[in-house]
C-alpha cells in the first residue's frame, strides 16, 4: 500500500542513531545520506528520517503510530531495549496486546523527536 513513510528530525544524527539501533534489532538496515537515512524492507517499502524538506522544525503526528514487523518476540524485546538505550522513550513495554486482532506481541517507543513507533509479531 505504501511506497515510503518519512518522519522529520530536529537532530538527524541522534535520530539516525536511534533508528539504526531500534530497526537494526528487527534486522532492518539503513542507508545514511548525511542529514537523512532510509531503511528498506524486502517488500520494497521504505522508512526515512531526516530534516524536514521545508526547513521548518520537525513535529510528530498526534495520534499517529508507525508499526514495524518483527519475526519473533525476542526481536520485539531487542527493538524496545535498543530504542530506549539510544534516545527513545518507552511508550508501551513489550508484551501481548490482547486488544489487537490476533493477540500479537508488541512494544511501543517514542523516537527522539516524539514520533510513536512500534514493533509487532503475530502470535498466529
Amino acid at each position: 500500500m505504501f511506497t515510503h513513510i518519512m518522519v522529520g528530525a530536529n537532530d538527524p544524527a541522534r535520530s539516525i542513531a536511534f533508528y539504526d539501533a531500534a530497526l537494526g534489532a528487527l534486522g532492518i538496515t539503513g542507508r545514511n545520506m548525511g542529514d537523512r537515512a532510509f531503511y528498506s524492507s524486502p517488500d520494497g517499502g521504505a522508512f526515512g528520517v531526516g530534516h524536514p524538506a521545508n526547513g521548518e522544525p520537525a513535529t510528530y503526528a498526534n495520534g499517529g503510530t508507525i508499526g514495524f514487523k518483527a519475526e519473533t518476540p525476542e526481536q520485539v524485546d531487542a527493538f524496545h531495549k535498543a530504542g530506549c538505550a539510544n534516545g527513545g522513550a518507552c511508550e508501551g513495554e513489550p508484551g501481548p496486546r490482547s486488544g489487537a486482532p490476533g493477540n500479537p506481541y508488541g512494544a511501543y517507543l517514542r523516537d527522539p523527536d516524539g514520533n510513536k513507533i512500534c514493533a509487532f509479531v503475530s502470535s498466529s
